[in-house]
């Protein structure tokens, strides 16, 4: 049978979350060693938050699980990749450590490749949320400023849909790969799609449940760019 070491994180702030805590990740990779015919040699759990430019040098116990890791020379499993980090480059570091990752939801499969693909889905969508507010705040701004003046509001508002439709086609491109994956695997139709990409824990440009329509929109960017 294969052998683990198990990780689980919880922030400070987000300790006890529905879904992200430490027994819901503990539930997680106890279905998924089941499934997989694998054998958790040790547990190791963090509270701290995976924020920051040191956030590896911070976490003692995720250093601390890559030592028998490398030691028996097996994988470590987290339940989410976000019990890792949503930060791109933190993924990175830690793909050189020469100890492989499982991500339970993405299945034993789910290579490094694809685990940075969905790291920075998940530092887009941070960035989204944040230009969203960004412009909203740049709107409310412009209005309070120049009360009864419908030009300025008509710029800020523009420039808000300027920014949505550029942020969102750069969701589109960091998504496609991931929807060509699965339509290589013979998953084709829109609702088939939503559904593996919803298996597969990807979030919408709005952090939400993929929908037909919302595969529909990514494929039609996808097509309005060929031409």
């Amino acid at each position: 049978m294969t052998r683990a070491v198990a990780y689980y994180r919880v922030s400070t702030q987000r300790q006890g979350r529905s879904g992200l805590g430490i027994e819901a990740q503990r539930a997680a990779i106890a279905r998924f060693a089941e499934t997989e015919g694998m054998i958790i040699l040790q547990e190791f759990t963090e509270i701290e938050t995976g924020k920051g430019a040191d956030a590896l040098d911070r976490r003692e116990q995720l250093n601390a699980a890559l030592a028998p890791a490398r030691q028996t020379k097996c994988p470590v499993v987290v339940a989410k990749l976000d019990r890792l980090s949503r930060d791109v480059a933190f993924i990175a570091d830690l793909m050189v450590q020469r100890v492989p990752f499982i991500v339970a939801e993405l299945g034993a499969d789910a290579d490094p490749f694809m685990a940075h693909l969905y790291a920075a889905l998940a530092e887009k969508e941070r960035r989204l949320i944040s230009e969203r507010t960004k412009a909203a705040l740049a709107s409310r701004k412009t209005t309070g400023m120049k009360l009864g003046n419908p030009t300025n509001t008509a710029e800020a508002a523009a420039r808000g849909r300027k920014i949505s439709i550029r942020e969102a086609d750069r969701f589109a491109q960091t998504v496609l790969p991931i929807i060509a994956s699965i339509q290589r695997s013979g998953i084709t139709s829109l609702r088939g799609l939503a559904i593996a990409l919803n298996n597969r824990g990807v979030r919408t440009a709005r952090n939400g449940q993929w929908q037909v329509s919302n595969v529909r929109n990514i494929l039609a960017r996808q097509s309005a760019a060929q031409l």
